[in-house]
Parts: C-alpha cells; sequence; structure tokens
C-alpha cells in the first residue's frame, strides 16, 4: 500500500508520491522561542516525529528541517517586560524546548535553523520579490517592505478566500501599505524603543525581517526551490503558511507539493496558549507523568482531531501505556520482528495512529491470553517491540533514560520481583491452608504498594 496523506491544500486524501525517488524533504514551521513550551505546542514536534520515522520505515532517505524563530514582535516585548536582553530570551527558551523535545524522545531534524543565522537569505528573497514587481517599500521613511497581495492573483489560494473577503489583522500597523492586507517581508528598525541588536543592514536601511520570509527564506536554502511537505499546527494556515506559499511562489519558487497540519490542543473548548493563560507546560506536566506515557497519550489521538486536554485522560492514557510495559516485563525478552499488516495498513493511511495503537493493544492482549495458557509469546513480543520502535515509544531506547539509570532501575526492578514474588508464595499458601482472611490481607498489601495482582491457571502475575 502507498503512503497517503490529507493535502490541507487539496482537502483530499493523496498517494504521496516525492518529487525525488527514494527521497522525501519535510519542512516544519517550529516555535517561537518567547517562553516555556506547553503540551500544545510539542505536539506538532511529536506528529511530525512519527511522521519522518514513518517516511524512513518506507524507505526514504529524509532531510528533516524544522526552524526556530528567534526574533520576534512578542520576543522583544516579553524580553523588554522582564528587563532582558532579547537573545537572552531566546535562548534560553530555546534550550527549555530542547529539553522538552528530549523528553518526549522527539528525534532532532536533520536541521534546526534558526532566523537570526539566515537574515542574508531573506534579503535576497525580498530584493527578487520587488525586482518582479511583488513587493515594495513604503514610502513613509519607515524603512519597512510589505508584498503586495494583489500583484500576486492567486494569494488566498492555499485557504480557499479571496482577498476582498480578508480582513486586514487588527493589530497590524497600515502606515505605508497599498492595500492593508499587504504583509511586512521587511520591518524598519524602531531605534526609539528598540535595541540596536535587534537590527540588521538591508538595502532599505536597518530592521529585521518579517516572520513569513523567514520560513521561505530558510525553506528553500536547506530544502531547494521546490520540496516535498510543509507542515505546521493548524493555526498556522492562515495567515503564515498562505503568505510563505505566496510570497515562495511569486518569486518563481514552486514550494511545497503537500501540506500537513496538526489540530490543536485545547482546554475548556479554547486553544492551549499563553495568551489565554491556559497552557500547561511541559516541565510541570512531567513532575507527574513520564515523558514517554505524554507521547503515548498524544500519539493516541488522530494528528488532524482537535484533543480536549484533561488529566483523566492522560491518566488513562499512562495507565494503558503501563499495561503494554506490564506484557513485556512478564513476557521472555525477545528480539525485534516485522510490523503487523495491520499496523502498516493503519500508517500508512494519513499517519493513522489511532488504528495502530489499537493494532498494539490487540497485541498485547493475545499476548497475555498466552502468558496465562503458558504458551509461545515471541511472536507478539517482536510485533510489540517493532510497532513501539515506529512510534518513538521503545521502553528501551536510550533516549527514554542514561544507561546509569537503566542500571538501577533494573536492580530496583529485580529486588521488587523477588519481594512481590516471596509475598504471593505466603499468599498462595494462605489460600491452600484456606486462610482467605489472611490471603486477603496479603493482597491488599500488595495492591496498597502500588502492583496489581492477575490470577491465571500458571499462577498469579503481577504488574505495577
Amino acid at each position: 500500500m502507498t503512503f497517503r496523506l490529507y493535502d490541507t491544500a487539496t482537502r483530499e486524501v493523496r498517494d504521496f508520491v516525492p518529487l525525488e525517488e527514494g527521497k522525501a524533504g519535510l519542512y516544519l514551521c517550529g516555535l517561537t522561542v518567547q517562553s516555556e513550551p506547553h503540551v500544545g505546542h510539542v505536539r506538532s514536534g511529536v506528529v511530525f516525529d512519527v511522521l519522518q520515522r514513518w517516511l524512513r520505515h518506507r524507505g526514504l532517505d529524509v532531510t528533516f528541517i524544522r526552524n526556530v524563530t528567534d526574533i520576534d514582535d512578542k520576543i522583544l516585548t516579553k524580553a523588554a517586560e522582564q528587563g532582558r536582553p532579547w537573545y537572552n530570551l531566546a535562548y534560553a527558551m530555546h534550550r527549555e524546548l530542547d529539553r522538552a523535545y528530549a523528553a518526549l524522545n522527539v528525534a532532532p531534524p536533520t536541521y534546526e535553523p534558526g532566523a537570526t543565522g539566515h537574515v542574508p537569505e531573506m534579503v535576497e528573497l525580498i530584493g527578487e520579490l520587488i525586482a518582479k514587481g511583488h513587493a515594495y517599500a513604503a514610502e513613509d521613511g519607515s524603512g519597512d517592505v510589505y508584498f503586495d497581495v494583489r500583484s500576486w492573483p492567486s494569494y488566498g489560494e492555499l485557504t480557499r478566500q479571496g482577498i476582498d473577503d480578508m480582513e486586514a489583522a487588527s493589530d497590524a500597523d497600515p502606515r505605508g501599505k497599498r492595500d492593508p492586507r499587504d504583509f511586512a517581508l521587511w520591518k524598519g528598525w524602531k531605534k526609539d524603543t528598540e535595541p540596536a541588536t535587534a537590527a540588521w543592514p538591508s538595502p532599505w536601511g536597518p530592521g529585521r525581517p518579517g516572520w513569513h520570509i523567514e520560513c521561505s527564506a530558510m525553506a528553500g536554502k536547506y530544502l531547494g526551490p521546490a520540496f516535498d511537505i510543509h507542515g505546521g499546527g493548524v493555526d498556522l494556515r492562515f495567515p503564515h503558511h498562505e503568505n510563505e506559499q505566496a510570497q515562495s511562489r511569486a518569486a518563481g519558487r514552486p514550494f511545497a507539493s503537500y501540506w500537513m497540519h496538526n489540530a490543536w490542543i485545547t482546554t475548556a473548548g479554547e486553544k492551549m496558549s499563553k495568551s489565554l493563560g491556559n497552557s500547561l507546560t511541559i516541565p510541570a506536566v512531567l513532575e507527574s507523568y513520564r515523558g514517554i506515557e505524554l507521547r503515548f497519550y498524544l500519539l493516541m489521538a488522530h494528528y488532524r482531531s482537535h484533543v480536549e486536554f484533561s488529566f483523566e485522560a492522560l491518566d488513562e492514557a499512562a495507565a494503558g501505556f503501563r499495561r503494554i510495559e506490564g506484557f513485556l516485563d512478564r513476557a521472555p525478552a525477545g528480539e525485534q520482528g516485522d510490523l503487523p499488516e495491520a499496523f502498516v495498513t493503519a500508517m500508512d493511511d494519513d499517519l493513522g495512529t489511532p488504528a495502530a495503537v489499537a493494532v498494539l493493544y490487540d497485541t498485547v492482549r493475545e499476548g497475555n491470553r498466552l502468558l496465562a495458557t503458558g504458551d509461545d509469546v515471541s511472536a507478539q513480543v517482536a510485533d510489540v517491540l517493532a510497532m513501539l520502535d515506529v512510534l518513538g515509544l521503545h521502553p528501551a531506547d536510550p533516549a527514554w533514560g542514561g544507561s546509569g539509570d537503566d542500571a538501577r532501575l533494573t536492580q530496583l526492578s529485580g529486588a521488587v520481583d523477588a519481594l512481590v514474588a516471596g509475598l504471593l508464595e505466603q499468599r498462595a499458601q494462605a489460600r491452600a491452608d484456606k486462610d482467605f482472611a489472611r490471603a486477603d490481607a496479603i493482597r491488599d498489601q500488595i495492591k496498597a504498594a502500588g502492583i496489581e495482582i492477575e490470577d491465571t491457571p500458571a499462577g498469579a502475575r503481577w504488574t505495577w
């Protein structure tokens, strides 16, 4: 079966046909590093991490670029409020983002360009747009440069809007624009309110790039004028991705063949965001849950489905993943095998992780049934390990902990196993002696320690 994906541009599920056989170019709009990342932020990172893992499993050589916006109005504002240099804030939050991704086993991309390191490429692209008649320098002396939306007849095609049906952004500065919907490619330096370090030289005077031009320039530098998949959160479709596509194609660059957008994570029906004050930062969530459990929670829903976040749902996901781990703990160690056909079919159908997780659960359920009857479970172990590996959830992946911690956890698990085994022997003897009160007391003692007992024909088994 061919990998199929929902293309946001055409609004159809399409067969994925890469531009170059055996290769795939993937670009993900990364975060603006203005504050600590929350659960909503990292969803795109997890989704597109699984995408690049699946494309590689499908035999493609993937070049994955995930940018970071490290200069922006919000960064300048927040840094000024905190009385610190803007670049200090951006650097600190970038490190927080790296830690959040690492905690959820989001693999590093092929390259992670920062906007501040690619200003020359942005200036060059703006110059091309001016030369082609699609951009202009404001005549008010501000040093601003704008994209002329009416010069590009296809403007609005990504989101299927007509220019006259669009409203100008409520926070946009209308000065110097020919049309209120024109968007900034270059922002002239405001010397009275902005630090000198936030300005770069350009033919139009000192200033800094607009948000949209950053991604077009960085995608072009590392993936070329045409590449396969452009991804990001659904909230970026307009105006960010609409503007990216317009300016890139107006400059003569074909840009992305496919567009993929992940849906929001909401709280109380609203998009999780800093501005709404309903964010849940990754460090705070990881105080109560493991990164592997949070990743599993994020993958249980389809990437195009909105998720209403709740700790109850996260608890259920964590318990579900511990049942998977419990099966692997009880089963004899085995080697990773091939992926089940049903799992492959699910993943090939627009990265269908919910159906893929269902296959995983079914395999674990069958493995537990075979364990209870004393039958061979090597095939189920091999399948489970293969599926977890593709999803980035393999418990033995070094990304989930250092070797020293792993060794201590192994020793601890062995000690607990010995202690519980002794208690289970006492419980079995009590039941044989028909001393059911004592047997129940031992069971309750074990349960109070966070351990579940399952009585099977082959004897009692325990899981965390």
